[in-house]
């Protein structure tokens, strides 16, 4: 067998923030549910890749266009 060799890994990139979600009865059975479906061992994985990318694809849902629908000084109804 061939070693590997020790990978330097950034540490901004190291996991030390931990945090606690709590699932009522029927969020717990369908997440086992999912989980025994899709053959998935690593949940924590499945709920940070869930999260970070509900999280990244709200924010480019929210990131400020060219042209913005958002009424301005020149694009407004004259009134009167």
């Amino acid at each position: 067998m061939k070693k590997r060799k020790a990978e330097k890994k950034d540490d901004k990139l190291k996991r030390v923030y931990r945090s606690t979600i709590l699932f009522n009865q029927k969020e717990i059975q369908a997440i086992n549910h999912y989980c025994k479906k899709y053959k998935i061992n690593n949940r924590s994985k499945l709920m940070r890749e869930m999260i970070i990318g509900s999280v990244l694809k709200k924010f480019d849902e929210d990131y400020p266009t060219l042209f913005e629908n958002t009424p301005n000084l020149f694009n407004q109804n004259a009134n009167g």
